[in-house]
């Protein structure tokens, strides 16, 4: 059995911790961005918040791990599995997939292509679902997103926007869904991230290697034991685990019913007109981080205390470059903030 290192165990990192959260209590966010140093628990929290998730009841049969509920003829497999008069099965559970992307990938790899294996031995053309198709319903992980190839970053752009993958060669005509939550990593030094796809992310946080002696002995200690006996420690780690998986599913039931009044909507406004963001994903984003951070918190309606906290990594890589202000885009949010909203 593979283990997987409990996000709750994570040590430090606190803004990505809680980026991810409010991502998978508010799927519609966008996904996250982690920017900064290798070997800093990326991977590891990534695969950790999937854990974290509950079971999802999917078709039974269908390769793109359709929800039991979604429309049957939105998928190519559900069209035939949930036709009327199939015979119906029960939904089966699986874990919340969690694909990683690696940068050599080929497109046909990424959003699938024509089974040759069974198109030469059989003559019947059957399309071979891809790394999107396996990424619905859960997560796609890029590490090192920033060095993917131009043509690999349109693609995803246009499935992310969409929430489908539309594949049309070598006489095949398949479109199925592909809604995922998108999570990359990349390190700034090695190259910047087209802005189309910088903008796709709802939230971007930036990691850094902890320098001070405690937090980094705590992080080789807890990594230690769990290479040493991965059994032991997540059990070690169970009551915590549930703990945190029942917060968050208290969270995701109580987001609709986070109310959003109109002073934090121009609150909102007032920051991203005072940033200078172009268009106005950067209001909607800052708003829906702000209500899955209420939810989080158990609050009714979202105030300024939740805009505050969520500014940063809703906004600091929206900003468009000032030649005449070299400070780094998070001291620019927060010294917006301080300007619009004043100081805490």
């Amino acid at each position: 059995m593979k283990w997987t290192y409990p996000f709750a165990a994570l040590v430090g990192q606190d803004e990505m911790r809680l980026a991810m959260l409010l991502t998978a209590i508010d799927a519609g966010l966008g996904g996250v961005l982690v920017l900064g140093d290798r070997g800093t628990g990326k991977s590891t929290a990534v695969r950790g918040l999937a854990a974290l998730l509950p079971l999802q009841a999917v078709v039974p049969g269908c390769r793109y791990g359709c929800s039991p509920t979604s429309a049957p003829q939105a998928c190519p497999d559900c069209s035939t599995l949930r036709a009327p008069g199939a015979k119906a099965k029960r939904p089966v559970q699986a874990p919340v997939p969690v694909v990683d992307l690696p940068l050599g990938a080929t497109e046909d790899r990424i959003v699938g292509a024509l089974d040759l294996e069974r198109a030469l031995s059989s003559g019947i053309k059957t399309f071979e679902p891809g790394l999107l198709a396996r990424a619905n319903r859960g997560f796609l992980y890029i590490d090192e997103v920033n060095l993917l190839e131009d043509h690999l970053v349109d693609l995803l752009i246009d499935v992310a926007a969409s929430g489908e993958n539309v594949v049309e060669r070598e006489g095949l005509s398949v479109r199925h869904p592909a809604k995922f939550v998108l999570v990359g990593s990349g390190n700034p030094e090695e190259g910047e991230l087209r802005p189309q796809l910088l903008d796709r992310f709802g939230l971007a946080v930036e990691v850094r290697t902890p320098t001070d002696l405690p937090t980094r002995v705590e992080v080789v200690k807890r990594r230690d034991a769990f290479e040493h006996d991965p059994e032991s420690f997540c059990a070690q780690w169970q009551n915590a685990t549930e703990e945190l998986r029942g917060q968050l599913l208290k969270a995701q039931k109580r987001l609709n019913k986070v109310s959003v009044p109109d002073q934090a909507l121009e609150q909102a406004a007032q920051l991203c007109t005072a940033l200078g963001t172009d268009g106005l994903r950067g209001d909607l984003t800052l708003v829906r981080a702000a209500r899955a951070l209420a939810a989080w918190q158990g609050s009714k309606t979202v105030r300024t205390n939740h805009l505050r906290e969520v500014a940063a990594p809703a906004l600091r890589h929206r900003l468009r470059r000032n030649p005449l202000d070299d400070t780094g885009s998070t001291t620019r949010v927060a010294r917006a903030v301080a300007e619009c909203w004043g100081e805490t």
